[in-house]
């Protein structure tokens, strides 16, 4: 394939795509100001009202987003040109970088949710009902993210979609400076589809950019670390400036990040598959992941990716507080979120170098049978069993929570052909996520009938063992049975140097 030397950018009118930006920022640094001048009040500034000016940042920050947004859009919907193959590795480590950090920043959102609750409980007097509508608001947001990002990247492109979840990371920051409770659920919504939109995407631009070889490896470590780095940098965040300007200043301490990221958009090229794909006439519909020869990956990613949502999201959020009401266990809330972060590091480097020199779906089945194993002691033993018992339980448990999500984003993306890869990728973390909506309420009435955590374990491990037997007997194999062509013509594309739009 002879490809054009010198790849137009992007955006093709900067000035309307900054200016978009310069006005955000101005909204935004409006809200700081604003939250900066209620020391007076403690930063506390439920119930003040908004005020004109309020509003009328507002207005420039929904007037910048769509400005910048709508440059980007028009350039990317218009025939892009190709890339050319075999980049230097230093531009491949580049992109590695740049889109690693977009994946800190992603998760960094979600994971604020746990810090700031109890202070904006406290500051707006919320019942424990209330407060509840926090994270499902947001995770619904993520849910309804993840399905608009990944067809977005199949239409306008992948670049163009982490740049637009970029701005809308950039206008929710003045979450923060929110008055009212229902203003923040709002912002928290939004700022919840930027995050689900961006994560599918990331995964199918690595996959259409990097090389075979050590591409999946980098993939499974990257989404297993960045997880781990953005807990970990919000609750660093947390554990430093809440206890001197309350859990406002989470959000907008963020904000160097976001404009970070928006900075680095001149190294993140679009994919030379997709620019290829898009050059040629018509498009695949988002049906097609049901429709034969997709249906059966569509059912075995679906049901991996819900399993572990109903564990994540369901048992793993009351096992904190079921464990502390144990005089047995005697293990503390922070001590498990401490394991679950710790262990991640080295057990997604384990869940890399089998996925890249074992098996894929091998992996897959392992770390799906290492969550099981972990529920059905759990369900054994309830919180009544051994103190080492129960830890090696919950070790095992977060150990093998840690490597599903790791796996599941990087074999969605290289198992699906090019032309569904992203809407593939976002239908799978929605259907993850979905696990935040409904798994809570299911365990807490599991939880209040006899038998308790046993039966919550024994109830959120029936659909593991399912998921994992169906991968083992249905699911494809990227490293052997070559299902992941990067291009059209099933050669990798490299990542050439990119230009600022």
């Amino acid at each position: 394939m002879t490809l054009s030397a010198r790849p137009a950018s992007l955006v093709s009118r900067p000035v309307m795509f900054w200016f978009g930006v310069a006005l955000t920022c101005a909204g935004v640094g409006q809200h700081v100001w604003m939250f900066v001048d209620s020391a007076s009040m403690g930063f506390h500034m439920a119930m003040m009202g908004m005020s004109g000016v309020m509003w009328a940042a507002m207005a420039a920050i929904v007037v910048g987003v769509v400005v910048s947004g709508f440059a980007v859009t028009r350039t990317s919907a218009a025939t892009l040109p190709a890339v050319p193959d075999g980049a230097h590795p230093a531009h491949r480590r580049r992109l590695i970088g740049v889109l690693s950090f977009a994946l800190l920043v992603d998760q960094m959102k979600p994971a604020t949710l746990a810090f700031i609750q109890p202070g904006m409980r406290a500051e707006f007097q919320l019942s424990a009902a209330e407060i509840s509508w926090l994270p499902t608001v947001a995770l619904s947001g993520t849910v309804l993210g993840s399905l608009v990002g990944g067809r977005s990247a199949d239409r306008i492109g992948r670049r163009a979609t982490i740049l637009i979840a970029s701005l809308l990371f950039l206008g929710t920051t003045v979450c923060g400076a929110m008055p009212t409770y229902s203003g923040i659920l709002v912002m928290c919504a939004l700022m919840g589809m930027a995050a689900g939109g961006m994560l599918p995407v990331v995964y199918a631009l690595m996959t259409e950019s990097l090389p075979p070889g050590r591409r999946a490896a980098i993939m499974v470590l990257q989404a297993g670390l960045t997880t781990t780095g953005g807990y970990m940098a919000a609750a660093g965040l947390a554990a430093v400036l809440i206890p001197l300007t309350g859990w406002r200043v989470l959000w907008f301490a963020q904000l160097p990040l976001v404009l970070i990221l928006i900075a680095l958009n001149r190294w993140i090229p679009e994919s030379a598959a997709f620019t290829a794909q898009r050059a040629r006439p018509g498009h695949v519909p988002a049906s097609a992941l049901f429709r034969r020869p997709q249906t059966a990956k569509t059912l075995v990613v679906s049901g991996y990716a819900l399993a572990w949502g109903l564990v994540y999201w369901g048992f793993i959020t009351f096992l904190p507080s079921q464990l502390e009401a144990s005089a047995e266990g005697g293990m503390s809330a922070a001590t498990l979120l401490f394991l679950s972060s710790l262990l991640s590091i080295p057990t997604c480097a384990v869940a890399a170098w089998l996925y890249m020199r074992w098996s894929a779906k091998g992996t897959m089945v392992v770390y799906a049978a290492l969550t099981v194993v972990a529920l059905l002691v759990l369900a054994a033993v309830g919180t009544d069993g051994s103190r080492v018992v129960l830890l090696t339980a919950v070790i095992l448990l977060f150990a093998g929570t840690a490597g599903v999500i790791a796996l599941i984003g990087p074999y969605t993306a290289e198992i699906f052909p090019l032309a569904i890869r992203g809407t593939a990728g976002g239908w799978a973390a929605a259907v993850g996520k979905s696990g935040g909506a409904f798994g809570p309420p299911l365990i807490a009435l599991v939880l209040s009938a006899p038998g308790g955590i046993r039966t919550a374990a024994l109830l959120v491990a029936m659909p593991m063992t399912v998921a994992g037997i169906a991968v083992a007997v249905r699911g494809n194999d990227p490293r052997t049975a070559g299902e992941s062509p990067a291009t059209p013509s099933g050669r990798a594309v490299a990542c050439p140097a990119s230009r600022r739009p």
